[in-house]
């Protein structure tokens, strides 16, 4: 992991624990996403927006991911309310979007996906302007 944890911005934290309280699944594989998505919720480093890397995974960060599958391009992480796989908009409660947010470009990540456990790399990660997540959007899942 290139930070070593996790890396939160603060307003994106509060965010996500609320959108985690608020979420359940009788599916194993996304209640399992979602208790390591805590988890690592729990021991992440939380700074503020301004101070966030621009490699970081974050609401709103476009990403290229490699899978088992193959090379990921320009998916974009999004709340629920805005995903669209036809669009290639991620929704941060999706097994992939959960095991994205707070790494970074570089990172490899073990998650657990409905094929069983996978590894991905983080190849790139972009954060464009108007596309980005503003302090203060509310969620609505």
């Amino acid at each position: 992991m290139k930070y070593g944890k996790l890396i939160i911005a603060r307003s994106e934290f509060r965010l996500i624990s609320e959108i985690l309280i608020n979420v359940f699944s009788k599916d194993i594989v996304h209640k399992a996403c979602y208790e390591k998505l805590r988890e690592e919720l729990s021991t992440a480093e939380i700074i503020d927006d301004d101070k966030m890397p621009n490699d970081v995974v974050r609401l709103y960060s476009w990403i290229d991911v490699k899978t088992p599958f193959g090379l990921i391009q320009d998916y974009q992480l999004v709340m629920p309310k805005d995903s669209n796989q036809l669009q290639k908009k991620l929704s941060i409660l999706t097994p992939m979007g959960s095991a994205l947010i707070g790494y970074a470009a570089g990172d490899m990540v073990t998650w657990s996906f409905p094929a069983g456990e996978k590894q991905i790399t983080i190849k790139n990660v972009r954060q464009i302007g108007s596309g980005s997540f503003k302090p203060g959007m509310k969620s609505k899942v």
